[in-house]
């Protein structure tokens, strides 16, 4: 915390090479609750002549420090509350430092805390400045020998990156377990976890033909949820041998589960910590989209030991590097584990909701930001998901061929360097002989670029003629726009079948025009695969867009359709509020030919029977119409409920529950048959068959779907059967946090009483950030009839929470902050007290670097 004067910008700009590199670096830790000696002897040389040596730290004590063997007294060098200074050293020397910290009071999660009786490190992006004296930055790359003291019989596992190279018992009864990665790598990535756990083992046969041991800890009791998570650690593997020809390189893999943790992950070279949210599963207490989470982000860190890890980042201002690029591979990964269509529609939702909002708000930033003054500030949807849309793109230009040419030019150039945006770049250029400068744009111009298409049929030549524009609007941090690549996977579509064509159009200029000639037949143009991230306008005619949605032969572009559908007909409500929202004739029979023969893809169907929901909606509109989005939405699903109650019922009917199984095709089954069940309770007399579906569900995602339809339609039976799931699983803190969120997103006020009371049981922490996130990140993202009161209640909660969590953990403050800050794009009563919390929070004496930089921004 400081106080809350002008805090300065670090920039882009400003970056200088490291005056002092660390080749190798021992480190020692004799690991107490209260009180952990941290002992590192360090190689030294000096890069620029006649520089200090100017190290990083924070909330350490310092106990000694000797270079070359001598001893430094204080008057040797300068010991400020953040940096430790020495001038006058030798161009090679060996610097030995001692300091102390206090692990149990570390309730930032950052650097070596102590929480859950387990020792953990969290060091991305600069926590080991909290941990010991270093240059704590990404291109300082050290090669790490650790080796760790404690008594086995309260921390059973002592872990660190690399090998393990020695298991020591020491006299007074404790032990001392050493571990060397051969692999330079920067400070971020080093870990070291300490804790009883429960382990499998396992191993994988690399392509040629090394065995890997693979470990996975989890809590104690938890041992049989970690299988799947195991399982899927060994498909990633081969994919990425198959896919990109990258074999792991250390003899053992680890992945740690811990409860309390900031991310969802953490790549750590050969030592993943991870959230144990993303880890523990098993059928009953599982969801279908947990698999899908646990083997997505399983996949995520481990493809980071070659985009990452091997190969890392400059500074911080290049994280999309990394960041972006294995967001990227995890997407592919999980295509080809699963239903593409399905995943491409998820990661789509995310860019339309949270990413779109980041690029219209205070936060506004290219995923190569320029300047900040918390750098965990920068772990943003821009970052990560439109980091992932450029590098997608790069490949819808190359081909997946070339794509994987430049890939491995990259990685070939650059093992064991920290590099560039422009680097990534560079390669795919070189590999391709493509000039991609244009292209380069995309790194540092922030924004939604906004794409008009019309179209234009000559029947008398048989030609199209496409006309399209791109315009960028200035945002927050950015005036000036320039005209950006923009690669279009279109589809010609007619309605009588005459015309079926799939072209790629590669936008360059402001305005351009495309002709396509014979042409027999006038079509719509179809937006395939999202394939660039942009706003596409296009003026559709109703019976266009169900055209698109019956016909089209890919599948996303089938429920974009849908989307766009229900965007006008809300739209519409908007600008004329008082014409009645009916449904078409054409509408209900497209509806209902699903429902009566849904498409072979289950879960495609079920994407096609939904709405989109309040936030891809408000994301339209400049100014939010908060209460017309809402009830448009409430009287769109009531009338779908009652004019195809008859089909909702049949189609339910005919998905009979089968023993569960995570197959895509199970999964789509159980997601068309929840979709129905969902529309069944917005009817008279539903609870029983809720209870019953509840009642006989024999895995996780049928349950949740019966709780959440129960709340859907407000039924009183929700209590009941609520009680029920917290008595049943009361012990196990995984499945209690879908309890927190159910109650969260509850859309009466009765949610206020709720949450108070859910503060007080027993498995809630402050200290935690998953609680937190389980309770208030549900009330503030998915409950907008509360959250969005016109009386300001849901804001006035939700900046009370983010005061408190700043001063127990920064990070989940900055986090939960983000609902609070579009404060702009409200009207009225609502934008006033937005504005008045962000005043009141800005106005506190201390405020974190992580919550003062968002609020500041907001207030601009």
């Amino acid at each position: 915390m400081s106080s809350n004067s002008a805090r300065t910008s670090r920039r882009l700009v400003d970056y200088q090479q490291p005056d002092f590199l660390i080749p190798q670096i021992e480190l020692t830790f004799d690991l107490g609750p209260d009180s952990t000696t941290v002992k590192a002897l360090m190689q030294v040389k000096q890069q620029t002549a006649g520089a200090d040596l100017v190290l990083d730290g924070q909330q350490l004590n310092l106990s000694y420090i000797a270079l070359n063997g001598v001893e430094l007294t204080p008057d040797d060098y300068q010991l400020s509350a953040d940096q430790l200074i020495i001038a006058k050293v030798p161009v090679e020397f060996t610097l030995e430092i001692i300091t102390e910290i206090n692990p149990a009071a570390n309730s930032a999660l950052e650097g070596l805390y102590l929480a859950n009786n387990v020792f953990c490190t969290q060091c991305e992006a600069e926590g080991f400045r909290r941990i010991m004296f270093y240059p704590d930055r990404p291109d300082v790359l050290s090669v790490y020998t650790t080796h760790i003291i404690a008594d086995q019989n309260k921390y059973r596992y002592l872990l660190a990156n690399g090998n393990n190279t020695a298991t020591e018992p020491l006299a007074d009864g404790r032990t001392r377990v050493s571990w060397h990665d051969p692999f330079a790598k920067p400070c971020y990535l080093f870990a070291l976890v300490a804790g009883n756990f429960d382990c499998i083992n396992d191993n994988f046969i690399t392509h040629s033909g090394r065995t890997i041991a693979l470990q996975l800890f989890v809590d104690k009791g938890q041992q049989h949820k970690a299988n799947f998570a195991m399982a899927a650690l060994k498909r990633a593997m081969r994919w990425d041998e198959t896919r990109y020809n990258l074999e792991y390189d250390l003899d053992v893999y680890m992945v740690v589960a811990v409860d309390f943790f900031n991310m969802g992950a953490m790549e750590n070279k050969g030592l993943n910590v991870f959230n144990s949210k993303y880890v523990l599963a098993d059928d009953s207490t599982a969801t279908d989209k947990d698999y899908f989470n646990i083997e997505s982000i399983i996949g995520h860190e481990y493809f980071h030991n070659w985009t990452g890890n091997r190969v890392t980042c400059r500074d911080w201002f290049q994280l999309s590097l990394k960041e972006g690029l294995t967001v990227f591979r995890d997407q592919e990964f999980s295509a080809d584990m699963g239903s593409a269509t399905l995943n491409r529609i998820d990661a789509v939702k995310l860019i339309r909701t949270a990413q779109f909002a980041e690029d219209a708000g205070p936060m506004a930033h290219p995923i190569r930001p320029e300047q900040v003054i918390e750098m965990n500030n920068f772990y943003t949807v821009t970052v990560y998901d439109k980091g992932a849309e450029v590098i997608r793109m790069l490949q819808t230009l190359l081909g997946q061929a070339g794509f994987n040419q430049g890939l491995a030019l990259y990685l070939q150039r650059h093992d064991g360097q920290a590099v560039t945006c422009d680097d990534f770049v560079l390669a795919m250029q070189d590999a391709n002989h493509i000039d991609l400068t244009q292209f380069r744009l995309w790194y540092s111009q922030s924004g939604t670029p906004q794409v008009s298409l019309i179209q234009h049929y000559d029947a008398s030549s048989a030609t199209l003629t496409l006309n399209i524009k791109q315009c960028t609007t200035a945002t927050a941090d950015q005036q000036t726009k320039h005209a950006l690549v923009i690669p279009l996977q279109i589809q010609l579509l007619s309605v009588d079948g005459r015309v079926n064509q799939q072209h790629l159009l590669t936008l360059s200029q402001y305005a351009e025009h495309v002709t396509f000639t014979n042409i027999n037949s006038e079509p719509v143009v179809v937006w395939e695969n999202f394939s660039a991230p942009v706003k596409m306008q296009q003026n559709y005619q109703p019976a266009q867009l169900l055209l698109i949605a019956a016909q089209a032969d890919n599948g996303f572009a089938r429920w974009d359709a849908m989307q766009q559908f229900w965007s006008a007909v809300i739209s519409d409500k908007v600008n004329h509020p008082e014409r009645a929202l009916t449904l078409s004739d054409a509408l209900l029979a497209l509806l209902r030919g699903w429902l009566e023969q849904p498409l072979s893809d289950l879960a495609l169907t079920a994407e096609l029977l939904t709405l989109p929901d309040f936030d891809t909606l408000a994301e339209q509109y400049s100014l939010i119409p908060v209460d017309t989005i809402l009830s448009s939405l409430a009287t769109i699903k009531q009338q779908l409920a009652e004019q195809l109650a008859e089909h909702w019922l049949l189609c339910y009917q005919s998905l009979k529950p089968l023993p569960y199984h995570y197959t895509e095709q199970a999964t789509g089954q159980r997601a068309l048959r929840n979709r129905c069940l969902a529309y069944l309770s917005l009817l008279e007399q539903s609870s029983n068959r809720l209870q019953q579906h509840y009642i006989q569900s024999d895995n996780m995602t049928d349950t949740m779907a019966a709780l959440t339809a129960a709340q859907l339609g407000s039924h009183t039976c929700l209590n009941e059967l609520a009680d029920d799931f917290a008595s049943k699983w009361q012990q196990d803190v995984q499945v209690m946090d879908k309890y927190f969120s159910l109650l969260a997103s509850n859309p009466s006020p009765q949610v206020f009483i709720d949450i108070t009371e859910l503060t007080n049981h027993p498995l809630f922490s402050w200290k935690n950030p998953n609680r937190v996130r389980a309770l208030f990140g549900a009330f503030s993202m998915r409950n907008p009839a509360q959250f969005h009161r016109e009386d300001g209640a849901g804001y006035r909660s939700l900046a009370e929470v983010v005061t408190r969590m700043d001063g127990i953990n920064p990070q989940v403050a900055a986090r939960l902050i983000t609902p609070l800050l579009a404060w702009q794009r409200f009207a009225g009563e609502r934008r006033e007290h937005l504005l008045q919390q962000l005043q009141l929070l800005a106005a506190k004496p201390t405020l974190s670097n992580d919550l003062y930089e968002k609020i500041t921004k907001s207030l601009l």
